[in-house]
């Protein structure tokens, strides 16, 4: 109440406050660097990162493409490798001149070594640079190739990726985060009583929205995914809040004649109400910060971050904003499309069996599906960009041309013998897809004696403690095929140095495999057991939680059951998100439900009577709710050509949809079942009926 009383106070110095920090959060989500490269969240103790670090350290090279250049002469050729080693940050360029004059042919080559940098009238460089993958010098880097190259050059590699990605993304945001703004609210205009609400909720939440963004900056750096993500979700998460207290303000109009006075109660209880459900998505997000994967780190923080603004702004900037506004708002009532729903709320409790019977029959193929989706989904981010992307073609050529699908390093100890070495390079090519290991080993003797390479070229190679092997596969990154490789391979490698490393971009790829199949175990356990600590606490009850719990882990299952059943394929982060988002952002719902269900049995109602109030009264908001986090996400999932966020989107949209009905159909059917239970266990349900049990027993006597 008294939060309430000085919001009212000082609700022009509030509006003062909130629009000067627009400010200095604009700044700061300017200059908040942002991630594009997925694998720099892999932790930092496993040998695939620790091998990048050495590279980096010892070699001074981070990041590394390969370069096709086609329809030129090896003059030409020349002249243009020259040219790139001259842009900046490009620390080496190796081709045929590395090594011998370009006046020599190329066919004296062994064929081995021919067929490896040339195809056709193809030839392909490879590019080092002192910086590393995301880095944006690469990035600039990258640029700066293609410009000078110009149509006959494609580059291939993670930078290359990441320097498309970083640009479709820059391109698609400011347009989806417009059609998230425009159908929610269009939603909230067509299911609320008044035209203009939408627009002084789409303000504040925008508010908490750049304050969240801008708070960013001191974390240093987020990954494009939560910041392409952060927006729409906290605007879909805390529009519930915002929905709340206007309900809550028009509520407490009834009850008192000053408006003021009106809004103080309503910030009060929209607090004690908004805490309650606000903990669980705030836990769903939490959760996600304890996946080795730092990547659920910093999506976890940041929509936590914004969930906690997000309330802030609903009992501060919003109500001060409907007080200032409240002449404008009363003339710009309209009656809502919803409809009474009784008729449904009485039918749901009546045939309450049969919805029960539906969850049993849907249960055992939904949790199939759910298993069958989490092993069903792709890791390399690469294969889902648009097929007009330059980083998309450069890859296919290079697997056309040249039958590269990836790239491993190898780093091995420079006091391991040569002849150690060769040996290790020729059983590392007997394996299968293999199409060869280069190294100073390849060239050296047979080719040009050590003496005569540059140490320019041998210093690409070799290190004070670290010898430098490429070795090309024909499989792609991500494959079942090269995770094998990459098991023989090194095998192989310990067998010769124990201290040996395979890194590159397959190899970190397949410890993200493992690493994130574990994260998905404890992330869902860990949201789970928070949530379920939560509502046991919020509720005082024992059977609750499990029942709650369970109807949106119903829906979940669901969700990503369909995502089986109709084919889709899934990227790696969607089940882990999805599971903890949509548990902690729905479960919203079954508590508001809950809440009125609990008030209705305390107040004396009997079972069927007081789940058919809750239902009616609670139908209305648990549609609102789940349409405004579809209307956010749905657009988006349409629109965008990044399929990680066009997954994400589509299952929170369908996510919000099945929860809604779960809610809606499952739950108070839960509730008819188990009354008797649940009254048991919980505090709060009996005390008014057994009060009026006792009077009613004391007239009759």
């Amino acid at each position: 109440m008294k939060l309430g009383k000085a919001v009212v106070k000082f609700r022009i110095p509030v509006l003062i406050l909130a629009f000067a920090l627009l400010v200095p959060s604009a700044v700061g989500m300017a200059r908040t660097r942002i991630n594009y490269d997925m694998l720099t969240y892999l932790p930092g103790e496993i040998d695939t990162v620790i091998g990048q670090d050495i590279l980096m350290e010892d070699f001074g090279k981070g990041a590394f493409s390969f370069v096709i250049l086609q329809g030129m002469t090896p003059d030409e050729v020349s002249r243009l490798k020259e040219e790139i080693g001259k842009i900046d940050h490009v620390e080496t360029v190796l081709w045929y001149d590395s090594f011998m004059d370009v006046s020599v042919p190329m066919e004296l080559l062994p064929d081995k070594y021919y067929d490896a940098f040339n195809a056709g009238d193809a030839t392909m460089l490879a590019v080092f640079f002192d910086t590393t993958t995301s880095a944006d010098e690469t990035m600039t880097a990258i640029g700066e190739i293609r410009k000078r190259a110009g149509d006959s050059c494609f580059v291939s590699g993670m930078s290359a990726m990441v320097t498309d990605l970083k640009e479709l993304c820059e391109r698609e945001e400011p347009v989806y985060v417009g059609i998230a703004v425009v159908l929610a609210c269009a939603a909230m205009m067509l299911f609320m009583d008044n035209w203009l609400i939408p627009f002084v909720f789409l303000a504040s939440i925008g508010m908490a929205i750049l304050l969240n963004m801008g708070t960013n900056y001191f974390l240093g750096e987020i990954s494009y995914l939560t910041k392409a993500l952060s927006a729409v979700l906290q605007l879909a998460v805390t529009m519930d809040y915002s929905i709340f207290l206007w309900h809550s303000y028009e509520e407490q109009k009834q009850e008192y004649e000053d408006k003021k006075e009106a809004m103080s109660v309503a910030v009060g209880k929209t607090v004690t109400s908004v805490l309650g459900s606000s903990v669980t998505t705030v836990a769903g997000f939490v959760a996600l910060c304890f996946m080795s994967y730092t990547l659920g780190l910093d999506l976890g923080v940041v929509m936590a971050k914004g969930v906690i603004l997000g309330v802030i702004g609903c009992v501060t900037t919003l109500p001060a904003m409907i007080l200032v506004l409240d002449k404008i708002l009363e003339k710009t009532r309209h009656r809502s499309l919803l409809p009474d729903m009784k008729r449904v709320s009485d039918g749901v409790t009546k045939y309450f069996a049969v919805f029960l019977i539906l969850f049993a029959i849907i249960l055992i193929p939904a949790y199939t599906g759910y298993k069958q989706a989490n092993s069903e989904v792709y890791y390399n981010l690469g294969d889902t960009l648009p097929e007009d992307m330059a980083y998309v073609i450069a890859n296919s050529r290079l697997e056309e041309l040249f039958g590269v699908g990836a790239t491993h390093m190898i780093l091995v100890n420079a006091d391991t013998p040569a002849r150690d070495v060769k040996e290790m390079m020729a059983e590392m090519e007997q394996v299968e897809g293999m199409k060869y290991v280069l190294g100073m080993e390849s060239v050296v003797g047979s080719l040009v004696p050590e003496e005569l390479i540059p140490e320019s070229v041998s210093g690409v190679l070799k290190s004070g403690e670290w010898e430098l092997l490429l070795a090309n596969s024909e499989y792609r990154t991500a494959t079942d095929e090269v995770n094998g490789q990459l098991e023989e391979l090194n095998g192989i490698l310990k067998r010769y140095d124990a201290g040996g490393m395979l890194i590159g971009e397959a190899p970190c790829t397949k410890d993200l495999i493992e690493i994130t199949d574990l994260d998905f175990k404890t992330v869902n356990t860990i949201s789970i057991i928070a949530i379920f600590a939560i509502i046991a606490l919020v509720e005082k009850s024992i059977t609750l939680p499990i029942i709650l719990v369970a109807v949106i882990e119903f829906s979940i299952f669901i969700n990503l059951g369909m995502a089986h059943y109709t084919g889709t394929s899934l990227p790696f982060i969607a089940p882990i998100c999805i599971s903890t988002i949509q548990l902690g952002a729905t479960v919203d719902y079954a508590i508001l439900m809950t809440t009125r269900y609990k008030a209705e049995r305390y107040g004396g109602k009997g079972k069927r009577e007081a789940v058919s109030s809750a239902l009616c009264v609670s139908i209305p908001s648990v549609i609102v709710s789940a349409m405004g986090l579809f209307s956010a996400t749905f657009g988006v999932a349409l629109y965008s050509e990044i399929d990680i966020i066009k997954a994400l989107c589509n299952l929170l949209a369908r996510g919000a949809i099945v929860s809604m009905f779960s809610v809606i159909l499952v739950l108070p059917s839960m509730f008819m079942v188990f009354d008797r239970l649940i009254c048991l266990t919980s505090a709060g349900f009996r005390k008014k009926e057994e009060r009026v049990r006792r009077e009613w027993k004391t007239e009759a006597g």
